[in-house]
């Protein structure tokens, strides 16, 4: 989807079409979840401090999120993709893979099959969306980004390899900041350079992950779309109005994040093993602090006692505290507990 919650708001409410749009945080303390493109030409992304933004673009108009009302669009959007195939990896509200190799009306075309599925997402929602296709996940990825706002682009198998061979690395999916900086300092600045490096050579400079760059370098990508994708960790955090030092008001605020975290695991059966506490400090240096248990989580009480525990780890504060986040991963198969602890007679 094209700026999705922006667009949304777009939509909703006429006065803020053409205007540059931000969803989420204020106009001094928060982040930015999403811009639309009239805030993008003004460099405002999401995950930008809400007060950088406001530099970059000073008529910036801030809106609450209505995530409620983003979560049934985007289950009207997925309706549309369940009419074409069942093959359907989300990533997120606003984006999925979908393998179409086999797909329920029997249309021979993937492009046919993106312009229909556009074509109803604009017709039952008013928002546009752009697709890529082509003949792994890698490319579409790719592919999806090259048209927008409201476009359609096609890698073909003929196109592949020499297509990777001309993009900076930075933009190769799943290659981020912090790697694509890495790879420059070894030279590597485009998918030629890293088409010339030895499967070996990546390894070393960058373990698992080297073989996926020494395949994507040669536009080969052999992963599957996989419906039912199994969710990797459940979190929530939030930025405060005011930076927040004492314990107190540090606890208040990390109960109902545990709350919301406790509440969706208990709802979906998962239970994890590891406890994150992520915290961003008033000049945005974050940190996060992680501790991993035996068993899984089993209840909201062995869920807080590790949270507050790496919370006490951090106090006195050195600075103030402007967001405070809670996740919990490393899940548990089905069926799996935690054991039970006999009392004995002493």
């Amino acid at each position: 989807m094209d700026a999705f919650y922006a667009s949304v708001e777009q939509r909703d409410d006429p006065s803020l079409r053409g205007l540059p749009v931000a969803v989420g945080g204020s106009r001094e303390r928060g982040v930015v979840a999403a811009a639309s493109y009239e805030a993008r030409r003004f460099g405002v992304h999401s995950a930008m401090p809400s007060i950088t933004a406001r530099r970059r673009c000073p008529d910036l108009v801030f809106v609450k999120p209505r995530f409620e009302v983003y979560k049934a669009i985007s289950a009207e959007i997925r309706a549309v993709f369940a009419e074409h195939t069942a093959i359907i990896e989300p990533l997120s509200l606003d984006e999925a893979y979908l393998d179409v190799t086999e797909n329920i009306r029997g249309i021979g075309s993937a492009t046919a099959i993106a312009e229909a599925i556009r074509a109803e997402i604009r017709r039952r929602t008013g928002l546009t969306a752009s697709a890529g296709v082509s003949y792994n996940k890698f490319l579409a990825k790719i592919a999806s980004d090259q048209m927008k706002p409201d476009g359609l682009f096609v890698i073909t198998p003929a196109m592949g390899p020499g297509f990777v061979e001309t993009l900076p690395v930075k933009k190769f999916h799943g290659v981020g900041p912090a790697t694509a900086e890495r790879m420059h300092r070894l030279g590597l600045h485009t998918g030629a350079d890293l088409r010339a490096q030895t499967i070996e050579f990546l390894t070393a400079h960058f373990g698992k992950s080297g073989p996926y760059y020494h395949g994507i370098a040669r536009g080969i990508d052999h992963r599957p779309v996989r419906a039912n994708r199994e969710r990797k960790s459940v979190g929530s955090e939030s930025t405060f109005s005011s930076d927040l030092r004492q314990r107190e008001d540090l606890e208040a605020a990390l109960a109902p994040l545990i709350d919301k975290v406790w509440r969706h695991c208990e709802t979906h059966g998962l239970a994890g093993r590891t406890v994150t506490l992520k915290v961003k400090f008033a000049d945005f240096q974050q940190i996060t602090r992680a501790r991993s248990n035996a068993a899984p989580v089993a209840s909201r009480e062995a869920l807080e006692r590790p949270v507050l525990e790496l919370l006490q780890a951090l106090l006195p504060a050195p600075k103030g505290i402007r967001l405070l986040g809670v996740t919990i991963s490393s899940f548990a198969e089905p069926g799996e507990t935690a054991p039970v602890q006999f009392a004995l007679p002493l």
